[in-house]
This record gives structure tokens, C-alpha cells and sequence, in this order.
């Protein structure tokens, strides 16, 4: 398949051959860290590396494996999944390894160092579905090793780096099977089809470039000049990168058109790993940013359908991290240390502005209503009530690793994106509709930039230098002060209002009653039994104990129950429904309309039309 590629991209071929050939070619006379991993020989689930060391001109050397990587904000120890790591000089000999914790592994007798090995292990088949904070990896940031099937390769999980010498070049080859592609950013400059061979000009390039291994389920397809690639691993052959590339191509459109010239990258891959939930497999569900690709995780028995909805709102989020912050970020960021990380005050602005720009590109791309933006801001604000609304933003981002601080975390992508919110609309009032926060991104861009980061602790008084002295002020009372952000007097400058109104609500889960439950053994979706069942339940005649078979002549089951919940998030009052179901052995069809169940809910509407203008302007400026 990989001849395939090459067909595909003859044009440029010969000038590939080249290029290819010259960076080889200057690594060859540079000092460099080679690394071969061998995917061919897979053993109990462990992949067997050798890395080529540089030449050490001291007594003793320490190889890490990376406690932690960018975008993640956890302590993960990926130390604990490297297995007999072992050192020799160049004559084969074993050299003393004394191993100083879970990450680190000293060389003896450095200055005769050849090469080291070891066997790396994979994270998915051992989580539990704990959650941020709870022990496990992010399902995004870990790794998968299945022989002949797949290998979800973030490369920070299998390969490290030795003390002082991160800045220097690795070349990294990848042996495989025949029937095994490698999704990835990265250019392989092998046209073989069983090995990769990789170039990055230093550590943090290689760990920012994950790759997938599968059998090949991608497509490509281009977006205002940058070069997209879908890949999938669906481990049951359910989904295909064809069934979800209209959405995603419809949806990264609307962001290239929103975020206008702001791009820093030709080529970006997806690679979406579809997790088996009937076996241990992955279980943290999400998507982890890199600066051109996105690792996704996410159960396959989502349906295609759910699927592409979720992965519009998940996706959108990573991509913008272009942005922020992998364009626009601080020293921490730009220098970051994978054992020992200094985190960086400003989370408020690489997640929650991304979040922000992932919810106002929809509504000014017009893929969802303004009333659907205003009600997605209104749940924010709703959750942000959930958490610490009184800690300053900047003092729980400087210390997100440790507790209370990183308990918060989550409200980076509440208040977070809320504070977003507020800068935009300060910025709109006061520049009478013309500018907003992404013309605040692009100067930020434009002052610093992928190589050139900022110091923390001067960023406030750029953004002040770049926008208005009110915008200042509301750096320093609501994100690094403790006082909670007055969301309505801000929504108010943009004539909307709050209104409470009366949502429809889920038919088959209210807080946490849930009315439908499965039985694991046969599939089967049945009402929950001996509670009090709401009016869509008792209008149509159902009742406890009784299986659902179909609805609306589509048969369910626990295979495609997402599908079902998707699809009952569309049905509107009065609809008509035909629900087939099992009671007593016995089949039945009943019949009857939809009776959707209510809320009532905290949300916005735009009242004051002599603000109209200016509203407009905030969101489809």
C-alpha cells in the first residue's frame, strides 16, 4: 500500500528522493540518536528497541523515558511500561545499569557506550476507565500493541532521551509487516514496505509526532492548502475513514475559513483508534494535540453516525490548538522538561481559548444556530458553578500536577473557555466591532511564534500593549485574582440576555436515573425495571422489564446503542414512533407519538437590538 502513496504522489517524487537523500545526508555527519523499533517480532505484547547512543564524553549517562508530555497535565511514569533495559559497549559487553527511578536508568562507563535495549509494553489493555487524574494514561497519549493488527505508536512510549542531548537529531526506524501502514505527519524516507525510516531535528519533534500502524483505512483530502489525512484502526471492521470524512472535511473547512491565514503546518493527520469495549482495551476517551495530528481514542460501538458528531466538537478543539499552544506559548512550553516540567500560568489560554474557538467557529461558520452557541456557553457557565470559581486561574495552571490544583483542572474548558468569551466581547466593544480575540491570537503569533516563546510572567502586559487597558484589568481581577467573572454584565455589552426556558431533555437518562439498562450476556436493551417511568415511556404503553428490539423499524441492540442515543437526541415533541419490544417472550409493536421530558435551563437570547451590530460582529466577524 505504501507503493500506493508513492503513485499517488509522483509528481513530486523525484524532488521527495532528493530531499530525502540531502537530509540523510546532513544527519549522516551530524551527532545523532538512532532508534530501531521492531514491530516485525512482537512478543507478549512488547516491542523489542535499540538506541544507537551518541558519543558520551562522561563517566556516566542517564536514559529517560518521559514522566510526562505536553498537553496532558498528569504524571503518567511511562518508565513503568519499558521492561530489561540493558547497555553495551561496541563489543558486545554488558555495561552497570542502576536504575534511579521509574523514568531513569543510569549508564556506567558512558564514554564505551554503544547502544542500549529494551522491551516496551503497551498501556490500553491494562486501564480501567479511571478517569483524568485517576491512574490511568489518557487513552490518547498512551500506546497499543497488537501483533499483525495494530500499533497506536505514540512515540514518547517507546522512545527516550539522554541528559544534554535532546537538541541533536534522531533517526528513527520502524521495521513492520508487509500488511501494516503507518499513519503520521512525518515523511518516510524508505520506499520499502516493511520499514520506516523517520528524521526529526530533536527529541520534542519525535515526541510530537505519533504514528498508527493498521492495515490501511485512511483518506486524504486537501483544506485551503493544508493536506488532511483520516486514518482509522476500527478493530471489527465497523467503521471506515470514508463513513466519517464528509463531517470532518465540512467541519476542518469551516475552521481554515475561520482562522483565516493563521497556519503553521502543510500536512495534519487524524488518527482515530477505535477502542473494543467487550475486551480490555483503551478506556479514556478523547483526543490529545500535536502540532500537525491529533490522536484520538474512542469507543468503536459509537456507530458512524455518533461517531462523526463527536468527533466534530473533540477534533475541532485539538485542531485549534494550532494556535495555542503550539504556536503562541511560554519558555515552559517551548523548553519543556519531560522528568522534571515548571508548568506554565496560562492554561486559561492554551485550553480554554482553544475551547472557546472550537464552540464560536460554529456559530460563525454556520454550522450550528446562535441560540445553540448561547445555550453551549449557558451549560459552561452551569458546570464552571460545580468547581472553585474563587481560585485564581493562573495559580491552579502553575500548579496543575498536584492536588487541590489539578482537581480544577477540568475548568479550563468551563471558565476557561468562558473567559475567552469575556476578552472577545471586551475586545469587540471597545474596537467598535472590528477586532476580537482571534486578531489578538494572530498578534501574539506575529510577536513570538513556533520558535519564539514568551515569558510567563509577561504575557498580561502584551496583551495590554496589543488590546485595551480594560483588557488588562480583566486579566488581573478574574484570572489571576479570585474574583468570579459577572458572565451576564459582559453578555449584556452584546445585547443578550439570560432567560430561563424549558429544554428538552435525554428519554432514557435523567441525572442519574437511567431507564434503559443492557443485559451483557444476550445484547439486549430493556427498561429498567420496578421505577417510575416518565410520560415517553408510559404514553406509549411500556413498561419495566419490557426489551427493546427496534424502534422505528431500526433493530438495536448493546452493538449500536449509541446509535440509539443519538438518534433519540433528534426525535422532536409529537413525533411519531413505532417502538417494537419483547414482553414476556412475547413480541409487540406499539404505537404513538414522542413525549419528550423537560428541563428547565439557564440560557441567553439576544433582547437588545440596538446592540445588534456589535453582536454580530462577535460572532460572525
Amino acid at each position: 500500500m505504501k507503493k500506493i502513496i508513492f503513485a499517488f504522489v509522483f509528481a513530486t517524487a523525484l524532488l521527495s528522493y532528493k530531499a530525502a537523500n540531502s537530509q540523510i545526508a546532513a544527519v549522516a555527519t551530524k551527532e545523532k540518536i538512532q532508534v530501531n523499533i521492531n514491530l516485525s517480532e512482537i512478543k507478549d505484547d512488547k516491542v523489542f528497541v535499540t538506541v544507537k547512543s551518541p558519543k558520551i564524553h562522561t563517566d556516566e549517562i542517564t536514559y529517560h523515558i518521559p514522566k510526562i508530555v505536553p498537553g496532558t497535565y498528569s504524571d503518567d511514569d511511562y518508565g513503568k511500561y519499558i521492561d530489561d533495559l540493558k547497555a553495551f559497549d561496541k563489543k558486545g559487553n554488558l555495561l552497570e545499569v542502576k536504575k534511579t527511578d521509574v523514568n531513569s536508568w543510569s549508564i556506567a562507563n558512558a564514554k564505551s557506550l554503544d547502544k542500549i535495549t529494551y522491551w516496551v509494553n503497551d498501556t490500553f489493555d491494562t486501564e480501567k476507565g479511571s478517569g483524568f487524574g485517576g491512574g490511568d494514561i489518557f487513552s490518547p497519549a498512551g500506546s497499543n500493541i497488537d501483533a499483525g493488527k495494530n500499533v497506536m505508536l505514540n512515540t514518547h512510549c517507546f522512545v527516550g532521551y539522554f541528559t544534554n542531548y535532546m537538541a541533536i537529531p534522531y533517526v528513527v526506524n520502524i521495521s513492520h509487516p508487509a500488511g501494516l501502514w503507518g499513519a503520521t505527519s512525518m515523511i518516510d524516507l524508505d520506499t520499502s514496505t516493511t520499514n520506516d525510516l523517520f528524521v526529526t531535528s530533536r527529541y520534542a519533534e519525535l515526541v510530537e509526532n505519533p504514528i498508527m500502524y493498521a492495515k490501511p483505512n485512511y483518506t486524504d483530502f486537501n483544506v485551503n492548502g493544508m493536506d488532511i489525512q483520516i486514518a482509522v484502526y476500527s478493530p471489527n471492521g465497523l467503521i471506515t475513514a470514508e463513513d466519517i470524512t464528509p463531517e470532518m472535511k465540512k467541519t476542518m473547512t469551516a475552521q481554515k475559513t475561520f482562522l483565516g491565514k493563521f497556519n503553521s503546518t502543510k500536512k495534519y493527520s487524524v488518527l482515530i483508534y477505535l477502542s473494543d469495549m467487550k475486551k480490555p482495551d483503551a478506556r479514556g476517551f478523547g483526543a490529545l494535540e500535536h502540532p500537525t495530528a491529533t490522536t484520538v481514542v474512542m469507543p468503536e460501538m459509537m456507530g458512524k453516525e455518533a461517531l462523526s458528531e463527536q468527533l466534530k466538537d473533540v477534533v475541532s478543539h485539538e485542531f485549534f490548538h494550532i494556535v495555542t499552544p503550539l504556536t503562541i506559548h511560554s519558555q515552559e512550553i517551548q523548553n519543556f522538561d519531560y522528568n522534571a516540567p515548571k508548568m506554565s500560568e496560562h492554561l486559561w489560554m492554551y485550553e480554554g481559548v482553544t475551547e472557546y474557538f472550537a464552540n464560536l467557529f460554529q456559530v460563525n461558520q454556520k454550522l450550528i444556530t446562535e441560540e445553540e452557541f448561547y445555550t453551549r456557553m449557558a451549560e459552561k457557565i452551569e458546570q464552571g458553578k460545580t468547581l472553585n470559581d474563587t481560585m485564581p486561574f493562573t495559580t491552579m495552571s502553575t500548579n496543575v500536577l498536584i492536588k487541590p490544583y489539578k482537581d480544577q483542572y477540568l475548568n479550563v474548558y468551563q471558565k476557561g473557555a468562558l473567559i475567552g468569551m469575556c476578552l472577545d466581547i471586551i475586545i469587540r466593544e471597545n474596537s467598535h466591532g472590528d477586532r476580537g480575540i482571534l486578531d489578538l491570537m494572530r498578534k501574539l503569533s506575529n510577536e513570538y511564534g513556533v520558535s519564539k516563546a514568551f515569558n510567563d510572567a509577561d504575557l498580561f502586559k502584551k496583551i495590554t500593549e496589543l488590546t485595551y487597558p480594560e483588557v488588562g484589568q480583566f486579566l488581573k481581577t478574574y484570572i489571576s485574582g479570585t474574583t468570579p467573572i459577572p458572565y451576564e454584565t459582559y453578555l449584556a455589552r452584546v445585547g443578550v440576555t439570560k432567560l430561563i426556558k424549558k429544554t428538552p431533555g435525554n428519554v432514557f437518562l435523567k441525572e442519574k436515573t437511567r431507564f434503559i439498562t443492557v443485559d451483557r450476556t444476550t445484547k439486549e436493551i430493556m427498561i429498567v425495571p420496578n421505577i417510575e417511568l416518565p410520560e415517553f415511556y408510559t404514553n406509549l404503553g411500556l413498561k419495566g422489564g419490557d426489551v427493546l428490539t427496534a424502534i422505528n423499524d431500526k433493530s438495536y441492540s448493546l452493538d449500536n446503542i449509541y446509535d440509539l442515543i443519538t438518534e433519540s437526541q433528534k426525535w422532536k415533541e409529537n413525533d411519531p414512533i413505532i417502538v417494537k419490544i419483547k414482553r414476556d417472550s412475547k413480541e409487540q409493536i406499539l404505537k404513538g407519538a414522542v413525549k419528550l421530558p423537560y428541563e428547565e435551563k439557564e440560557s441567553f437570547e439576544a433582547t437588545d437590538a440596538t446592540k445588534s451590530a456589535l453582536k454580530e460582529a462577535w460572532l460572525k466577524g
